[in-house]
């Protein structure tokens, strides 16, 4: 476990919000380094992340450390003021390193080499690579450790985005101690595996492989764990340059996480604990249907590792980035809103990748704080103004965001879920896992996201998407959670498994049927484009089960096929609380009315908004401060009653946000209820 975790706002150096970037000055000539450290004043900048892809810099051939440009960029940039978050420079290995030992190079599945020339090219289970990337750190920080430009180390960088599963000889060594450590014996681990299926059962360790390509479908409980493995393994790396760090320094260490739609390898309930700050890095994901949905989910997600204090946004894009396949550019007031979003859900800090666009390598179009087009640019003009805004908000640092609603939602059980031969490919866990967010985010209710197993007694309404795989102490904090008069919603296709793989037999879903208070015989998948009518006049697609009741009651059933007159929808009684099961996905404004139902009977308080108005409240010991996103094209006005800090000016009744604006409004503790909204010229009330 780690020390005491680090206030982010104390990373500013002036005890407020962090604004910051990476900067890469090996990119450029010493000529422009003055004029950056210039710029970066002007626009408010006090946190730059440098030496992230250093290594090549530091060590130009084995053991031959040149430190000078490193010396001369954190001294110019203390001199100015600026706080410096130092990487350790080990993200990505020199080509010499390599050329001596090409063993480093991480294999797939299939055996394929990853050959340099990108980056990350190292197997996380290489001695050899710790070996080396050990005395980089060493010299790194015997170095800096004290330097007073440095407020945070920086391990590593994004660790896993590509080489999180190496399958190499190296690998399948650790992969079998690892396994050795968590099963003790053959015996335990081939009952854990079902190794009795296909006989694929091992007498002898050395047989164990990681699950590489095979001329079938894999064993699941082998994939499953080769995914701990792998996630524990690059934890260990991590920990073992912390060690290093701390051992020659006082200063806070961390990483930058991914939690994001496209990444899924690493098990971050497991890696916060080891964190000094909690640190994410989050682009906008345009393939998704609705990115903004998933921005907010993931500052909820990152909130939640952070056990609810502030965290930092380590990167996120002033614009498009370079790497999906169509790179979108940010509208006017777009990079505010998105940053101000991450802002309301906990964040106490804003760093940017980069600060001025590369002209050379793959990243060469992902924008930046300085684009090609230079200072005579919108994006330029828009980060002068956000850091203004940054600057006026800075009595929001170290306030939180408290919720009445937990989501559950884990890693694990994200990699069984989506695994081979399972029912239906079309049926995703992040899907299920969106579209009930998205549900609730539009009902105007704020959640936290929660392990599997959390405590729940904070709390008046727990939401379980898609939990396909859950322990039997997790299920039970459910249970009693309910038992003790909370309400709880689960979605389809959990409960059905145990941590081994293992169905839950005597009916779906397994883990929660008594909880239910139903039973389901057999999963029956929809094909795409079909939809099947409820009994409200919704539909309902991808999904649906043979589902009788045991005690529930039905809140909707299906009208048309087999299936009609079969429950969709059930509440079931438990205890002092409530249930209720979806077992089918449900088009959104019925998904929205199921969640709105539950959290009304929950006692859950919604902070109630027109469409395109995001509202979320973080709260102090005296302050409350509602921010009030306008991602709609027409102006809105919500009740407030206090001080407006974007603009400066007081509001004792309602408060104007202008189509694409952010306002901000600080008001007296604790926050009323909306009453009502204006929309436009049409006043609604709300319950």
């Amino acid at each position: 476990m780690s020390p005491t975790r680090t206030p982010v706002k104390q990373l500013s150096g002036n005890g407020k919000l962090v604004y910051g970037c990476d900067y890469n000055p090996e990119q450029w000539d010493r000529a422009v380094w003055e004029e950056d450290v210039r710029l970066m004043n002007q626009a408010g900048v006090n946190l730059v992340a440098v030496n992230i892809f250093g290594w090549a810099e530091l060590e130009s051939s084995p053991g031959t450390y040149t430190f000078e440009r490193l010396d001369e960029i954190l001294d110019l940039l203390h001199a100015s003021g600026i706080g410096v978050n130092l990487g350790t420079g080990t993200s990505s290995t020199p080509a010499w390193l390599t050329a001596l030992y090409p063993e480093i190079l991480p294999r797939s599945a299939s055996g394929t080499v990853a050959w340099p020339g990108g980056r990350q090219a190292w197997c996380p289970s290489s001695p050899r690579y710790r070996e080396h990337a050990l005395r980089l750190v060493s010299e790194t920080v015997r170095r800096y450790g004290a330097h007073p430009a440095v407020r945070l180390w920086h391990v590593s960088n994004e660790l896993g985005c590509h080489n999180a599963l190496c399958y190499c000889d190296v690998s399948a060594t650790s992969f079998r101690g690892w396994l050795k450590a968590r099963y003790s014996t053959l015996d335990a681990l081939n009952k854990a595996w079902g190794t009795t299926f296909w006989s694929q059962r091992y007498s002898a360790w050395e047989q164990i492989l990681p699950p590489r390509t095979t001329i079938s479908t894999n064993n699941p409980t082998q994939v499953l764990d080769f995914h701990r493995f792998s996630s524990d393994e690059l934890l260990g790396y991590y920990q073992a340059e912390a060690a290093v760090l701390r051992q020659h320094s006082s200063v806070p260490v961390t990483t930058n996480f991914m939690v994001a739609a496209h990444i899924r390898n690493q098990d971050y309930w497991s890696w916060a604990p080891h964190m000094d700050v909690i640190a994410n890095d989050h682009y906008l994901d345009h393939r998704l249907a609705d990115p903004a949905t998933e921005l907010a989910f993931a500052a909820d997600a990152t909130r939640g590792l952070s056990q609810g204090q502030p965290w930092l946004l380590m990167e996120h894009s002033t614009s498009a980035v370079n790497w999906q396949p169509r790179n979108i550019a940010k509208g006017p007031g777009e990079m505010l809103r998105n940053s101000l979003a991450h802002v309301a859900r906990g964040a106490d800090g804003l760093c940017f990748f980069q600060w001025r666009a590369s002209v050379q390598g793959s990243e060469k179009f992902h924008s930046a704080m300085l684009p090609h087009a230079g200072t005579d640019s919108r994006i330029w003009r828009e980060v002068l103004e956000l850091g203004g805004i940054l600057e006026t908000l800075a009595e929001v640092a170290g306030t939180t965001v408290r919720a009445d609603a937990a989501l559950v939602f884990s890693w694990e059980a994200w990699w069984a879920y989506d695994q081979e031969s399972h029912p239906s490919s079309d049926v995703g866990y992040l899907d299920q896992v969106h579209a009930t967010y998205r549900a609730l985010r539009e009902s105007g209710i704020t959640v936290d996201v929660v392990a599997p197993g959390a405590d729940l007694s904070d709390y008046k309404l727990a939401i379980v998407p898609g939990l396909y795989l859950v322990r039997d102490s997790e299920s039970a904090v459910l249970t009693e959670f309910v038992r003790t008069g909370g309400t709880a919603v689960v979605t389809y296709f959990s409960g059905i498994v145990d941590e081994n793989e293992k169905v839950l037999t005597g009916g779906y879903p397994g883990a929660f049927r008594n909880l239910l208070g139903i039973r389901s015989e057999e999963f029956y998948p929809l094909p795409p484009g079909q939809a099947l009518a409820l009994d409200n006049g919704s539909t309902a697609t991808l999904w649906t089960e043979a589902m009788r009741l045991e005690g529930a009651e039905a809140r909707l059933s299906f009208t048309a096929g087999h299936l009609a007159g079969t429950p969709a929808v059930t509440r079931n009684t438990y205890g002092a609380g409530a249930a209720w099961y979806v077992g089918t996905a449900l088009d959104p404004a019925a998904l929205r009315t199921v969640m709105t139902d539950a959290a009304a009977e929950a006692g859950v308080r919604a902070l109630i908004a027109p469409e395109g108005l995001e509202v979320v409240v973080r709260s102090g010991t005296d302050n409350s401060y509602v921010f009030l996103i306008n991602h709609s094209e027409e102006e809105h006005k919500y009740p407030a009653h206090g001080r407006e800090l974007i603009v400066g000016e007081d509001v004792s009744n309602a408060v104007a946000i202008p189509a694409g604006a952010v306002r901000v409004v600080r008001t007296a503790n604790p926050v009323p209820q909306t009453a009502g909204f204006t929309t436009g010229q049409k006043d609604v009330e709300s319950d």
